[in-house]
């Protein structure tokens, strides 16, 4: 369930700050302090449902701390925390759909209509934490699973998350798909024609593209499922 808005900000913000200021009075030092603070935004900054927001979660303590003037820090320290977002969140990663996860039950119903063998290989194209891996897992337990994300901590924090899963850093749109039986996305819809059309480019006959949420305009759709939560996935042959 979705937080309303700005609940996930208040609590990521007042969070950050209880970390500061606990870290500090440990002796951690001012610098330290504000660094830990400044990475659990950036960290809660997934609560995000778009760029500006997620900008605000991750920002909004260090530019709060650094108004509240209650600390003297050399000017370039301030610039760490915008490092953490960049490195996060990519620039060239800014067209693509923020990290919203995948929910664990929405992709339950694939199995009904797509028979995959053992051992058939499912990537994840912009895995994120891994949600959207779990889910698959869940709906195909034999298959071999890929994650693909382009921004670095995300993809050590996945592989993590997700170690039975092969989980790599790359660019959605320039790795190729043909390897795989399935690609599925949450992406957006202006990302839709460009995936499906990707997808016919290198996929062998008989593949799927799955998608959550978002269809591809214009394109008809073999089958239409409904998760839970009652939003559509969308799934193609190829």
């Amino acid at each position: 369930m979705s937080l309303p808005w700005p609940l996930p900000a208040l609590l990521v913000w007042a969070a950050a700050w209880a970390v500061f200021i606990t870290l500090a009075r440990a002796g951690w030092g001012v610098a330290l302090a504000l660094l830990a603070g400044a990475g659990l935004g950036v960290l809660g900054s997934v609560l995000g449902h778009s760029w500006w927001r997620r900008f605000m979660l991750a920002l909004g303590f260090p530019l709060s701390l650094l108004a509240s003037g209650l600390v003297s820090l050399p000017a370039w320290l301030w610039l760490l925390p915008l490092g953490f977002v960049l490195l996060v969140y990519p620039i060239n990663a800014w067209r693509d759909a923020p990290i919203f996860p995948t929910p664990l039950a929405a992709l339950g119903g694939l199995s009904k209509v797509i028979a995959l063998p053992a051992g058939a290989r499912v990537l994840d194209a912009g895995c994120g934490l891994g949600a959207g891996l779990r889910a698959l897992r869940l709906a195909w337990p034999e298959a071999e699973l890929h994650g693909l994300e382009w921004s670095w901590p995300l993809r050590w924090a996945c592989a993590l998350r997700c170690p039975w899963a092969r989980v790599h850093r790359g660019d959605i749109w320039r790795a190729s798909w043909a390897d795989y039986q399935v690609v599925y996305l949450f992406q957006r819809p202006e990302s839709m024609a460009r995936a499906l059309a990707k997808a016919q480019a290198e996929m062998v006959p008989g593949s799927w593209l799955v998608s959550l949420e978002f269809e591809v305009a214009g394109q008809a759709c073999q089958h239409r499922l409904q998760a839970p939560d009652g939003r559509p996935v969308w799934v193609y042959a190829l």
